[in-house]
């Protein structure tokens, strides 16, 4: 019987010490998690902007409760953008030789390409995208043309156009105040740069945020012991 009751308070000692340090490491995890992401979301906001700022995101388990094997997770959901700019990545095109680098007469959107009744149509409503070759003649009504250079980057410009107010290229109107501007039939207007590849500047620095929040994990673990 004394045999017992020596064991009995032992394991409830134990599930005590047990308990408190699942408390720590739990605190110590969210604590952690939580300064990581605020380095990682600061110095993406300094390079990158607000809006991939905001990508990042921390997932800490347990969501509630605690749990000595507790543990934070922090990820962004633009990780591509992210990795590439962490990196210093090189960026080629996939379907083709260059990439469409666009200029001001370009705009910033494009329309993709609906489908309706099984065949393809443009689709106005809803089918904004970031602006391609492809999705910037569906939105002007326009036709680019390659103008290759000898000893230059060639380029996708279109003929007949003018500029709108915002300075993107669109058909030539031949009246009013684009008369005077662009003459009788318009002008041939650069729309795109194509570029075999484009390098992006290593503008993050992740890995060192990570190991610091590692290095920090005892000091915090320790402050939060009770």
């Amino acid at each position: 019987m004394r045999h017992r009751a020596a064991m009995t308070g032992l394991d409830e000692a134990l599930r005590g010490h047990e308990e408190d340090l699942a408390a720590t490491v739990t605190a110590t995890m969210r604590e952690g998690g939580g300064a990581l992401l605020g380095d990682v979301r600061e110095e993406t906001r300094v390079f990158l902007g607000h809006r991939l700022e905001k990508a990042w995101r921390l997932i800490v388990f347990p969501a509630s409760g605690t749990s000595i094997d507790a543990s934070a997770w922090v990820y962004t959901k633009a990780s591509k953008i992210i990795d590439a700019f962490d990196r210093g990545a090189t960026i080629r095109s996939r379907q083709g030789k260059f990439l469409a680098i666009p200029t001001e007469a370009a705009g910033k959107w494009g329309l993709r390409e609906g489908r309706v009744g099984g065949g393809a149509t443009v689709n106005t409503r809803g089918a904004r995208a970031r602006v391609t070759p492809a999705g910037f003649e569906r939105r002007s009504g326009l036709k680019l043309r390659l103008l290759s250079r000898p000893g230059k980057l060639p380029l996708l410009v279109v003929d007949a156009a003018q500029r709108d107010r915002s300075g993107r290229a669109q058909k030539y109107r031949g009246r009013g105040r684009g008369a005077k501007l662009y003459g009788p039939t318009g002008r041939t207007i650069v729309v795109f740069i194509l570029v075999p590849a484009v390098r992006l500047p290593k503008l993050l620095g992740l890995d060192a945020h990570a190991a610091k929040a590692g290095a920090d994990y005892e000091t915090r673990l320790t402050r939060n012991w009770r």
